[in-house]
């Protein structure tokens, strides 16, 4: 069976050592590399092996006994969790590595939270236990109370369940209870149980051992390999999820799918948004290099050449929710380079291969300004290094400046008419507040009898398919709904790209009528710090007006967990190294967003000119020739009315 298994971690927890001790156990690998030798599997970018960690995810193929494994190592360091994330959304169970000398690391709670969204088993492996400074108990302690108490402690397991270990189990299962207190032990009934029990999430199975020697490895991933269940298809329909983007040597745009159901083969064709394209090749990689296959199953990972028109997170057949990303930037930074050499259309060009790749960098564009979104600094020095071995180009980074999100606090309807000489479209669009943090969504109170669906499901991709912005800063829209209240179509005269136009106007229109909210990140905070820093510490959050939970204490180390506007506690998180002599660790992320504080202050700095990009304005036709009409006169010239209000109560359509 084919089972797709990722591995975890904070930074330096093993996880490399950990991935090259099964690689070689397997046979795919001769010899075990090493991070410090430059010289594993998985970790083949030069950027990996000259800074030691590993920035992209790699993908083996492991035969284990009767099944197939496509192995996800994934970056453990915090600055490149959107990579991590998105090798999460395709597997079937994650190893959690926690090293027994670090313990619980902020950023391992953050893996467990996604983890946790996707709904992904896992299982956990106590690393490094060769080493005699280390507390196992400790550490297993920490599992519990950081990450969940539902823990299942097999670290004796050895290929049969003691009978101790038999108690534990049916500790979670009424039926395997029953069993044991009448003194009956099935282990084929125990192992089934137990298997359901993990794929469920109701028990998570804690080892421990070493992956520089080898010890506990085996037993641990026969365990993990035979209590993690395979995608099971409901259907055989071909059905795939997109994961990944990247770029082969010649350039080449490979999109990354797991198959869910069904076969894909050579020569088949795929149906994406508005075409076909044909499969002309599929490749199933093992670190760097890569076999060609006639045919895939469902289960495997390939990598197939496509042009744009798959990204991570689209499904082609049979749907499969999309999380947003959970770990998200707060801030972002404007790119500077020789403009002499390279000019702003080129730069944009190799910039957004980097964003097909990595849509994490959110890329930004105005008046030939670019900016990404930052995560951390780290980030910013291997894009950095990106863009000059790929592209040649020595850039730089502006200081990072907070991003802001636009939405509307009522009810505002805009009006888009497109209609040059031998075309036509036109739409009423309604915007209104939708709960926070859940983007954009559209919905269709159209009549299929005023507007037939095809044009609506145009109407609903041209929603979806640009980052609109609010007219106060330019800033992103979020969190509101988008209604389609009727449009008109020409029989003739109508194209795609006149719905494309007439959207744009009309949602950037109810903008213009709109009460419009400028909303500002509100980060939540995990600092470890020695107890005689605490003082001081205590004393900046006050200062920046934090809002900090009861402080725990954990021998000598005190724990303080919060949340604060982010643009006051930014100059407090690049400080904390420097204010904690390096004594501490601080995860920092996305918690909410809520109204600006300093509203007028920032629309102040933004200088936003709203009329000067994604016009609100509409095109009319009269005597044959094409004519402009202001925001504030199209309702005049709008050739459908609004429909009454009492046409708005029929169900909507979620297209």
């Amino acid at each position: 069976m084919r089972k797709t298994i990722g591995i975890l971690a904070h930074v330096d927890a093993g996880k490399t050592t950990f991935s090259e001790s099964i690689l070689f156990s397997a046979g795919v690998i001769r010899k075990k590399g090493r991070v410090d030798h430059q010289d594993t599997f998985l970790d083949s970018d030069p950027m990996e092996m000259s800074r030691g960690i590993t920035i992209f995810s790699g993908q083996a193929v492991i035969p284990w006994h009767d099944d197939l494994i496509y192995w996800l190592d994934t970056p453990g360091h915090a600055d490149f969790s959107a990579e991590m994330e998105r090798s999460v959304s395709v597997m079937d169970a994650a190893i959690l590595l926690v090293s027994a000398a670090d313990g619980v690391q902020p950023h391992t709670e953050t893996v467990w939270q996604i983890l946790h969204d996707y709904q992904i088993p896992v299982f956990i492996f106590i690393n490094k236990c060769d080493r005699t400074d280390v507390d196992q108990d400790a550490v297993l302690h920490q599992i519990q109370k950081r990450l969940s108490g539902q823990v299942l402690d097999l670290r004796n397991y050895e290929g049969t369940l003691t009978p101790f270990q038999q108690e534990t189990i049916a500790g979670f299962d009424d039926v395997l209870m029953e069993h044991f207190f009448q003194g009956h032990y099935d282990e084929e009934l125990w192992m089934n149980q137990l298997r359901s029990l993990i794929a469920s999430r109701n028990c998570f199975p804690v080892m421990s051992g070493s992956a520089m020697t080898g010890e506990g490895l085996l037993p641990f991933m026969d365990f993990v390999v035979q209590m993690t269940q395979g995608a099971v298809p409901d259907s055989s329909e071909f059905s795939a999820y997109t994961f990944r983007i990247r770029h082969d040597p010649s350039g080449m745009r490979l999109c990354f799918l797991k198959v869910l159901s069904g076969m894909l083969h050579v020569k088949d064709t795929l149906p994406m948004h508005d075409h076909f394209e044909k499969v002309n090749e599929i490749r199933i990689y093992s670190g760097t290099r890569f076999r060609s296959v006639s045919e895939a199953h469902e289960g495997d990972l390939i990598a197939i050449p496509l042009t744009a028109s798959l990204h991570p997170g689209d499904s082609i057949g049979k749907a499969k929710k999309h999380i947003p990303n959970r770990v998200q930037a707060m801030t972002s930074a404007e790119l500077f380079w020789d403009r002499g050499l390279v000019p702003a259309f080129k730069m944009s060009a190799y910039m957004h291969i980097l964003e097909d790749e990595e849509p994490a960098l959110g890329l930004e564009e105005q008046n030939d300004h670019i900016s990404v979104q930052v995560i951390g600094p780290m980030q910013l020095e291997v894009l950095a290094q990106q863009i000059l071995d790929r592209f040649g180009v020595s850039v730089s980074f502006g200081a990072p400046r907070i991003l802001y999100h636009e939405t509307v606090a009522s009810p505002a309807i805009g009006i888009g008419h497109y209609e040059p000489l031998r075309h036509y479209a036109e739409v009423h669009l309604r915007l209104s507040p939708a709960p926070r943090g859940t983007g954009i969504h559209f919905r269709s109170y159209a009549h299929v009898d005023d507007l037939s669906l095809n044009w609506q499901r145009l109407i609903a991709t041209h929603v979806y398919e640009k980052q609109h912005k609010g007219v106060l800063t330019g800033s992103p829209l979020t969190d509101v709904y988008i209604d389609l209240l009727c449009g008109r179509a020409h029989l003739k005269h109508t194209e795609g790209g006149d719905f494309r136009q007439a959207v744009y106007r009309a949602i950037r229109n109810a903008l213009m009528y709109a009460d419009n909210v400028l909303l500002e990140p509100v980060c939540a905070f995990d600092i470890h710090i020695p107890s005689d820093l605490y003082g001081s510490v205590q004393n900046d959050l006050s200062r920046i007006q934090a809002s900090c939970d009861t402080p725990v204490y954990q021998q000598d180390t005190v724990i303080l967990r919060g949340s604060c506007i982010y643009e006051r506690f930014l100059a407090f998180q690049e400080q904390f190294s420097m204010r904690t002599h390096g004594k501490g660790s601080l995860r920092v992320h996305l918690d909410h967003e809520e109204p600006c504080h300093n509203t007028d202050q920032v629309i102040a700095l933004f200088q936003y000119q709203p009329l000067s990009e994604d016009t609100p304005n509409s095109v009319f036709c009269s005597h044959g020739a094409g004519f402009t009409v202001n925001w504030d006169h199209v309702r005049d010239f709008a050739h459908l009315s609004d429909p009454p209000p009492e046409a708005l109560t029929r169900e909507t359509q979620l297209i």
